[in-house]
C-alpha cells in the first residue's frame, strides 16, 4: 500500500522550478516544461491591500493606473525588495501552474543571483515555502544558465556563461560542477533602458516611460554600431517645457551612445573573470568560447562586441531568454545528480 502511495505521489506531484527574474518570472514543471512566462509586477488596490492583478495584466497597467491601484515590481536587481509581494507573486504562479494537482505541495527549485547574501537566500527560500512548498532550494543563475544552455558543466574543463537578464548580470567560469570563478554586477537590462530613459530626457526635453525604453532598446538598440545599418524610431513622450504630448525621431547612433557606460560595465565584468580564471581553464575558454545567455543576449550586437574585445569566440544560446529556468527544469530532471550544486559549490579565486 505504501509503494502504491509513493507511486501516486510520483505521478501526480509535479516539481517547479522558477527562474524569478526583475523583469520576467518563468516557472517550469516537470513534465510539461516552461508554463508561465510572465512580467514579475503585481498590481496591488491601495485602499483594500488586495492583489489586483499578476504579470501580463500587471504589467499593461505600469504607468496607466488609477491613484487606488499601483503597479509593484517586487524584485530590485535580482533580489527581492518587496519580500510580502513576491511571496504573492509566487503563490500566483504556482497555482496557475499545478492548478489541477493542488493537493500536492511540489518541491521548488529557484535561481538567484551569485552574488546574493545568505540572508536573501533564505529570503527566497522563505517565500516559496510560503507560497506552497514542500521543499525548496536555490541554485545560483548562472549555474542554471550553464545547464540550461547545454554546456557540461559536471566535467573538468572550463565553460563561460555570461547572462545579461533584467536585474543582474551573471559571469561565471564553471568547472566540475562548480563556479571557478564569477562577477555578479547589478547592472543589466533595467540600466540599459534607464540610460535610454535619460538621454531621451537630456536630449529632447521628453519623458518617456520604461515600456517606451525596452521598446527602444529592442527595435534600435545596439552593442556595437555598424554604420551602415542605421535606423530612426518615432518616440512618444510628455514635453517637460509644455507638459504636452510630443513626438520625436531617434536613431542608433545615439542610442548606441545613451547604451555605452552600463554595456562597458558589462564588459569590464567578463574581463574581470576572465583574469580571476586559471590558465589551464582560460585555455579551455579559449577553444569552446563564451556562451551568451539572457534577453541582454538579443541586443543587436552583442556578440560582435564581445568577440572584439576579448579575442574569444562567441555563442549565443538557442533560447536565450528561457536558458536559466531550462537548467533548474534539468536540475529537477536530475535533482539527486545535481544535488550539491544547489548547496553552493565552493569558489576559488
Amino acid at each position: 500500500m505504501k509503494e502504491r502511495g509513493n507511486y501516486m505521489f510520483r505521478r501526480f506531484a509535479k516539481n517547479i522550478g522558477i527562474d524569478l527574474g526583475t523583469a520576467n518570472t518563468l516557472v517550469f514543471v516537470e513534465g510539461k516544461g516552461i508554463v508561465i512566462n510572465e512580467p514579475s509586477v503585481v498590481a496591488i488596490d491601495r485602499n483594500t491591500n488586495e492583489i489586483f492583478a499578476v504579470g501580463n495584466k500587471a504589467k499593461e497597467m505600469v504607468g496607466r493606473t488609477p491613484g487606488n491601484i499601483v503597479a509593484i515590481r517586487p524584485l530590485k536587481d535580482g533580489v527581492i525588495a518587496d519580500f510580502e509581494i513576491t511571496e504573492r507573486l509566487l503563490k500566483d504562479f504556482m497555482t496557475k501552474a499545478t492548478r489541477r494537482i493542488r493537493w500536492f505541495r511540489p518541491r521548488v527549485v529557484v535561481s538567484v543571483p551569485s552574488g546574493v547574501t545568505e540572508v536573501e537566500k533564505r529570503a527566497v527560500i522563505d517565500a516559496a515555502l510560503s507560497a506552497g512548498a514542500k521543499d525548496a532550494r536555490v541554485i545560483e543563475e548562472p549555474m542554471a544558465a550553464a545547464i540550461g544552455a547545454g554546456l557540461p558543466v559536471q566535467e573538468p574543463t572550463g565553460t563561460m556563461i555570461v547572462d545579461i537578464g533584467g536585474g543582474t548580470t551573471e559571469v561565471a567560469v564553471i568547472s566540475l560542477g562548480g563556479i571557478v570563478s564569477q562577477r555578479s554586477i547589478r547592472i543589466a537590462g533595467d540600466e540599459m533602458d534607464e540610460a535610454i530613459v535619460q538621454h531621451i530626457r537630456r536630449a529632447y526635453n521628453l519623458l518617456i516611460g520604461e515600456r517606451t525604453a525596452e521598446k527602444i532598446k529592442a527595435q534600435i538598440g545596439s552593442a556595437y554600431l555598424d554604420q551602415d545599418e542605421e535606423e530612426t524610431m518615432e518616440v512618444r513622450g510628455r514635453d517637460l517645457v509644455s507638459g504636452l504630448p510630443k513626438t520625436v525621431m531617434v536613431s542608433t547612433t545615439e542610442i548606441h551612445r545613451a547604451l555605452e557606460e552600463p554595456i562597458q560595465n558589462i564588459l569590464d565584468a567578463v574581463k574581470v573573470t576572465l583574469e580571476r580564471t586559471p590558465p589551464e581553464l582560460a585555455a579551455d575558454i579559449m577553444d569552446r568560447g563564451i556562451m551568451l545567455a539572457g534577453g541582454g543576449a538579443l541586443l543587436e550586437g552583442m556578440d560582435q562586441l564581445l568577440i572584439q574585445e576579448t579575442g574569444m569566440p562567441v555563442h549565443v544560446t538557442e533560447h536565450p531568454l528561457s536558458a536559466v529556468v531550462e537548467g533548474t527544469g534539468q536540475v529537477l530532471r536530475h535533482f539527486e545528480l545535481l544535488q550539491r550544486i544547489l548547496l553552493g559549490p565552493r569558489r576559488y579565486h
